[in-house]
């Protein structure tokens, strides 16, 4: 399911966007508020008003919108690092859980868990679909989460990566360069924590007590521009494990395919 995210605050663009979505399938897809960023207090009735109906909410308190959310009648998963955010954002009334690990890119927890610990102990402890993130890239990792307590999976650096992407080229092709350790976690002591490629930028600010946001100040500059210096490229581990820039379609389909064969192939331990 594809997920139009609003972070940018540029609604008439998001509208164009929505527009856009449903003049290219019947399928359905959904909206991402990610809260930290939401520039429009009126981001709510603004989602309802084009007929979403499903929304993830991350970066921030699941008590802030998901009762309004519910109410209009859409379907709500909260983006959660932690096993007590997954239990106030069930309190909350979400309809499902984001579980993210702590080896994803973007934004982060400071003390962050990796998914091989995150997923199996929020699986134990709630009673609602888990869509699992963080480490995920082929249908290897994404057995992997099934077996681990997840309904679905959610690839971000993958997708970053893709042929379709805006993003610059140097960007993808410096996640296709990258090794497993080519990732640094900044604001480890101080919020938010993130997750980003390693380039001299980041690696003078992994030693910082705090990263300024001001950091992103030329983000457009790097998503766009290519200039990896400009500001902090949010990216996953799984860069380490992503060898080629190849088409969604492509990375959808290998992906369910060599799950299928993956899960074939573990039956024979049953």
């Amino acid at each position: 399911m594809g997920i139009i995210e609003t972070s940018s605050g540029e609604l008439d663009v998001v509208r164009d966007e929505i527009r856009a979505m449903r003049d290219l399938t019947d399928k359905p897809f959904g909206v991402n508020i990610a809260q930290a960023f939401v520039r429009d207090p009126g981001i709510v009735d603004f989602v309802v008003g084009q007929q979403v109906r499903f929304v993830t909410t991350s970066a921030g308190d699941p008590t802030k919108y998901t009762a309004q959310l519910k109410a209009a009648g859409l379907t709500v998963f909260h983006v959660v690092p932690t096993l007590a955010a997954a239990l106030k954002a069930i309190a909350a009334g979400v309809d499902g859980l984001v579980v993210e690990g702590g080896e994803g890119g973007g934004f982060k927890n400071p003390r962050d868990v990796a998914s091989m610990v995150l997923l199996p102990l929020v699986a134990s402890k709630v009673n609602v679909p888990i869509i699992a993130a963080g480490g995920i890239t082929d249908g290897r990792s994404m057995a992997a989460a099934f077996a681990l307590g997840a309904e679905g999976v959610q690839m971000g650096t993958r997708m970053v990566s893709a042929a379709e992407s805006p993003v610059h080229e140097h960007w993808k092709q410096a996640i296709v360069a990258a090794a497993e350790t080519d990732t640094v976690f900044l604001n480890r002591f101080s919020k938010p924590g993130l997750r980003a490629l390693r380039t001299e930028r980041t690696t003078r600010l992994e030693h910082e007590d705090h990263v300024d946001m001001s950091e992103f100040g030329r983000a457009t500059d790097l998503y766009f521009g290519g200039d990896m210096e400009a500001a902090i490229a949010l990216t996953g581990q799984v860069a380490g494990r992503i060898e080629s820039v190849s088409p969604v379609a492509d990375i959808i389909n290998s992906t369910i395919d060599e799950f299928r064969a993956r899960l074939r192939g573990l039956q024979r331990f049953a």
